[in-house]
């Protein structure tokens, strides 16, 4: 007979939880009084039933009443109540990773489903070593991505397929064996993309994993980084929340994915810094790299550089909406953002046609060229404004969800924005300098010392970027660098003619002043350098020379 469960009395499920000592034939008693039973199959049709299950200790945490056993069996997850008294740890001998058979029945309390146990033994070292080979081949196999074709067809993508099998089925392990996922992306529209992609696919799959309720959270975090790499200060903040988390509820270490950055060596530090203490990192970019020092130190490296590509063809949200579809399936309003995301990172001008085919399936969602632009420019705003907050709700109204309140928000903004941006233009032009060296023509501006400060807009790099089109679209300039001067940094834009790479010129200024220190990156036309304040005029003249020696 099943047992009535008065989820409004708590108290009553502890009456029968005493302390357990199995007699030797405990597995058969078991099996006379219930039946063994994958994690997977308990839903809320069996509230009140008995079941066997065998399964790990993921974690132990003791409240001011029962102590909570979370477990895991390949399948599934489940939480278990143990109570010896309240506030006293219930079976002490058992922790963390043993490997179990218990006798529970399945109640509900606040909405989730839980197995109250009757009894509970560990297996012995033979049957715990056989229950963890076979756990293990489960979760593999549940692991392993669904059979997908790519959203449109391309050779560089072609090229990545076993690079991208690779990464969904670490992802998809992780969601299985309960390991929080830490997503960090670039603070900008093409960042955010491929933020939002993955965590649209992700999600879903850490909600099923672990039933209804607010897990999906316990395990799952999206934040942005301000700088163009995975920098030490975002690498040890996600590893103390981490640690901390590890120590109060038994939490894993995380698998830290890398959106839109990841793949240079100003990313090598933080990510060795993570993996000295478990976390373990994915890296999905498309940025260029001199050497590529990251694949060793992770789990799986996607950017199209590795394949002899050019990573201008493929922004990082057009290839996380496409890994989105090999970790799930099932995923949901990600279709617009490919299309979104390469309009956003000027891939329309490297590879017209990827982002026109994204464009049709965008469109078949009812999203124009026009929206998906005006889109991309109000996720450039919030992201100024949001610096490292996750906005995790305001962020979902952004790129859709619900698509209604995303056309009013865009409709009120765009235009606020767009107003911003012809400010800024102006300011820029009335400041900005042109000259000719060679037949390349150099246009400068000194950003601190002609646009307010701290949370103007439009930012830096986007400043640059408005001044470098208009010259070059209004004067037919072919051939412009567009430099954009701080007090340590320069923000560069460059066209195809001016036969131009930042890459190469911060080798130059290291050849011919190690003491400026230039550090820098982005892609070949576009990026930004830092250097020493006091170097300032010293790598202005050396960009001038690397010009006058390139531009022929």
């Amino acid at each position: 007979m099943k047992q009535k469960f008065n989820k409004n009395k708590q108290g009553n499920n502890f009456s029968h939880n005493k302390k357990f000592h199995p007699p030797r034939n405990f597995e058969d008693r078991q099996r006379e009084e219930a039946k063994l039973w994958a994690l997977e199959k308990i839903n809320p049709s069996v509230v009140g039933q008995r079941f066997v299950i065998k399964a790990i200790i993921d974690s132990v945490n003791q409240t001011s009443g029962p102590t909570l056993f979370s477990v895991s069996d390949g399948t599934g997850t489940l939480v278990l109540k143990g109570f010896e008294s309240p506030g006293e740890r219930a079976y002490p001998h058992i922790k963390e990773s043993d490997a179990i058979e218990a006798v529970v029945q399945i109640n509900e309390f606040n909405g989730m489903l839980e197995g109250e146990i009757r009894k509970i033994a560990l297996l012995d070292t033979e049957k715990t070593a056989a229950f963890k080979k076979n756990l293990e081949i489960i979760e593999r196999e549940r692991s392993t991505p669904p059979k997908v074709d790519f959203l449109i067809q391309s050779p560089i993508l072609e090229k990545l397929k076993d690079s991208f099998i690779k990464a969904a089925t670490e992802i998809r392990l992780a969601i299985i064996q309960s390991r929080p996922i830490i997503v960090r992306h670039h603070n900008d529209a093409d960042g955010y993309s491929a933020g939002f992609a993955l965590e649209r696919a992700i999600l879903p799959l850490i909600e099923k994993h672990h039933g209804p309720g607010k897990a999906a959270w316990e395990f799952y975090l999206r934040a942005p980084c301000a700088a163009p790499f995975y920098e030490i200060d975002d690498s040890i903040r996600d590893t103390a929340m981490s640690l901390r988390n590890a120590a109060k509820f038994s939490n894993k270490m995380p698998l830290v994915i890398i959106a839109d950055n990841g793949s240079s060596p100003e990313d090598l530090m933080a990510i060795k810094q993570g993996k000295v203490h478990g976390s373990k990192f994915i890296v999905i970019d498309h940025h260029f790299f001199d050497e590529d020092v990251i694949s060793k130190e992770v789990l799986a490296h996607i950017n199209p550089f590795l394949v002899g590509e050019n990573g201008s063809a493929y922004s990082a949200g057009m290839l996380c909406t496409e890994i989105a579809r090999f970790i799930n399936a099932d995923v949901k309003n990600i279709v617009q953002i490919a299309a979104m995301a390469g309009y956003a990172d000027r891939i329309d001008l490297t590879n017209p046609h990827a982002v026109a085919t994204y464009l049709k399936l965008a469109e078949s969602e009812g999203y124009t060229k026009t929206l998906l632009s005006d889109i991309a420019t109000v996720i450039d705003f919030v992201s100024s404004k949001l610096k490292f907050m996750e906005a995790r709700e305001f962020i979902e109204v952004i790129f859709g969800e619900p698509r209604d309140k995303q056309r009013e928000l865009v409709s009120l903004l765009a235009p606020y924005i767009k107003h911003l941006d012809a400010k800024g233009l102006e300011i820029a032009k009335s400041a900005a300098k042109v000259e000719k060296i060679g037949k390349t023509t150099l246009q400068t501006i000194f950003i601190e010392e002609n646009f307010p400060g701290f949370g103007f807009f439009p930012k830096p790099g986007r400043a640059v970027g408005l001044l470098h089109d208009h010259l070059k679209e209004t004067k037919n300039v072919s051939a412009l660098v567009t430099a954009g001067i701080m007090g340590s940094a320069i923000t560069l834009r460059a066209t195809d003619e001016a036969n131009f790479s930042v890459h190469e010129l911060i080798n130059f200024i290291n050849q011919k002043n190690k003491h400026a220190f230039a550090e820098g990156g982005g892609h070949k036309n576009a990026g930004s350098i830092t250097f020493i304040p006091s170097k300032q005029q010293e790598i202005l003249s050396l960009l001038k020379e690397f010009i006058k020696q390139t531009s022929v």
